[in-house]
């Protein structure tokens, strides 16, 4: 499966050994990343050259403490392939996540930024596997336009959090949970007028979180059967919920279905409750697979987002594939975006 992260395929693996406390102790860490790239023509822009999903270049690894506990790192920055740039000036330089943490028999714990348990969880439900771009439904519509760190810098990642703890039970029969929660610490954030006003916001800039966030996910993955339900709390109160489903009734074939909504009455006087819900398939024929969605937004008060779109990803080998998309997006007008490029990951 393919995430917002990208496919991981290790290019280098090395294993260390190291005598401490009279106890040898083994390392290993892995660098990877990936490169993606394409033209990209969207309503009411000109052609260009962008990017499908999240270029990526990242360090992760473990040491073996014994007594089946294990230390682990990992580190994941995002860069811009057409002109070599970090990506976008105001996110970190680990936009990817920035984590250390243990492993046992109890599960694992980690502690710094990353994806939400919510948010991660709800890759493996949506058609187009999580990936950014606007043809999937990942960053709107199956959140229901839902942002897990407003009150982080502008143009920050909408999944993301940063000053947090993680924690990932073990599985059992096919069922794990999973759990985020964030301190309330200040991040830089824009004013958010909420119930205030333009003078006096509810949140002034720079603000710190109202609440802890927090994130939780509970999720099924045996056989041909997949189940999650999760919800999540942000700085500004605004929580957001969701179910979701897939089923594999033949090897190549898996369907998708999402329902969730969004409510955003800490912050909104009226109006406040979004619905939302996806269906999905990805079919694999011929070596490629296609991605087809459909989806629906419906902001109490306001015009209802519709989405249609369709993929097809060829590989080239088991690292690289081709890609092509086309969406359709309806509101109160519509955008229509197409891509093509290539995916090469190590």
């Amino acid at each position: 499966m393919r995430t917002q992260t990208g496919m991981k395929t290790p290019l280098i693996a090395i294993t260390l050994a190291a005598a401490c406390s009279g106890n040898a102790h083994a390392q290993s860490v892995t660098l990877y990343g990936a490169v993606d790239a394409g033209l990209i023509k969207r309503t009411g822009s000109a052609t260009a050259i962008g990017k499908r999903d999240a270029n990526t270049l990242g360090v992760k690894g473990s040491e073996e403490l014994g007594a089946g506990l294990k230390a682990l790192f990992h580190l994941e920055m995002r860069y811009e392939p057409d002109t070599g740039t970090q990506e976008s000036v105001v996110r970190p330089m680990f936009q990817g996540q920035s984590r250390v943490g243990l492993a046992g028999p109890f599960g694992t714990l980690r502690i710094g930024r990353g994806v939400t348990a919510y948010m991660e969880a709800m890759t493996a439900f949506e058609p187009f596997h999580g990936i950014p771009s606007p043809a999937g439904f990942y960053t709107d519509v199956a959140v229901a336009g839902y942002t897990t760190q407003p009150l982080d810098a502008g143009g920050n990642s909408f999944n993301r959090i940063s000053n947090a703890v993680w924690y990932n039970t073990p599985e059992w029969g096919g069922f794990q949970v999973n759990v985020t929660l964030a301190s309330r610490e200040a991040n830089n954030g824009p004013a958010i007028v909420g119930r205030g006003t333009t003078a006096i916001p509810q949140y002034g800039p720079g603000a710190q979180a109202s609440a802890n966030p927090y994130s939780v996910s509970a999720t099924y993955k045996r056989g041909p059967l997949g189940a999650m339900v999760g919800v999540e709390r942000n700085g500004i109160e605004s929580d957001v919920w969701s179910l979701a489903a897939f089923y594999k009734p033949v090897t190549p074939l898996k369907l998708m279905a999402i329902y969730g909504r969004q409510d955003r009455a800490h912050t909104m006087a009226a109006n406040a409750g979004t619905r939302a819900w996806v269906l999905g398939a990805n079919y694999v024929v011929g070596g490629g697979t296609f991605l087809v969605g459909y989806g629906r937004k419906e902001p109490d008060g306001a015009v209802a987002t519709r989405q249609t779109s369709i993929g097809y990803e060829y590989p080239l080998s088991k690292r690289t594939f081709l890609y092509a998309d086309a969406s359709r997006k309806r509101a109160a007008s519509a955008v229509n975006h197409v891509d093509l490029g290539i995916r090469a990951t190590f």
